[in-house]
């Protein structure tokens, strides 16, 4: 186990219970993870193993039931709601399977939302918005329209734009393809996919094998435990020995 202050992201016995009725049901169970900068990890495993549980948790949109999280070496897991909010507006980006923007404003004005909270200088927040939304690959006319009149591709794309705009240390996506269809999901992958090798530090939910790929890390868990851990390596593009390595490891933890 290696000091928790060279990680970006660390766990010390990391354990998360929700009560069903009188009976508890323990979703994490001390775990020790660590997500270190630049890195693509994926995590995967059967319904119920504790992934989004535990991607909520990194991310400080959910408390842990006990030990510690730490984010650069400092252990967050005692903030207040309001310092913890804080926290993941500067450092966190999310994209999730659900894009959920806000019908009434342009692809621009949802943006904005997002970086005004973090950032109140406008005229900074739009000069980013626009260098995002070009290197998404979406024009001016494309971001001025509503949700309602763009593909679910151009949602996805949004959706990047939107987790991005803060400059976040760390972006977490949960299941980001569950919701398209295979060309709009691979657009969404291609992106995640580019801002890592540009350096951005990327934790992702799937059960998708291909989304998985796009991983150098892979870990499954099993009943609120790490079941396994391989190094995939940095994607290259999709291969048959890439997948075969994948798959070899995936059918020894049970997938």
């Amino acid at each position: 186990m290696q000091d928790n202050t060279t990680a970006v992201i660390s766990t010390n016995k990391l354990c998360k219970t929700y009560m069903n009725g009188e009976v508890p049901q323990h979703v994490i169970k001390n775990m020790d993870v660590q997500i270190f900068s630049g890195d693509f990890t994926v995590f995967m495993g059967p319904s119920g193993s504790g992934k989004s549980t535990l991607l909520h948790i990194l991310s400080g949109m959910d408390n842990a039931s006990m030990g510690e999280v730490y984010f650069k070496g400092t252990n967050f897991t005692k903030y207040s709601e309001r310092k913890l909010a804080q926290f993941r507006k500067k450092n966190c980006g999310f994209v999730f399977q659900q894009i959920c923007l806000i019908g009434s404003m342009s692809l621009m004005d949802n943006v904005l939302v997002s970086g005004l909270l973090a950032d109140q200088n406008r005229k900074r927040v739009v000069e980013r918005g626009r260098k995002l939304f070009a290197e998404v690959g979406m024009t001016e006319r494309e971001w001025e329209k509503y949700p309602s009149q763009i593909s679910g591709g151009q949602m996805g794309r949004a959706g990047i734009v939107r987790a991005l705009i803060n400059n976040p240390e760390v972006v977490f996506a949960d299941e980001p393809t569950g919701a398209l269809d295979s060309t709009s999901g691979k657009a969404v992958l291609d992106l995640l996919t580019a801002f890592n090798r540009g350096g951005q530090t990327t934790i992702m939910v799937t059960h998708d094998l291909k989304s998985a790929l796009r991983g150098n890390r892979i870990l499954y868990l099993r009943d609120g435990r790490i079941n396994g851990e391989f190094a995939l390596g940095t994607y290259q593009g999709e291969s048959e020995e890439r997948k075969e390595r994948l798959i070899c490891f995936l059918e020894e933890m049970g997938w």
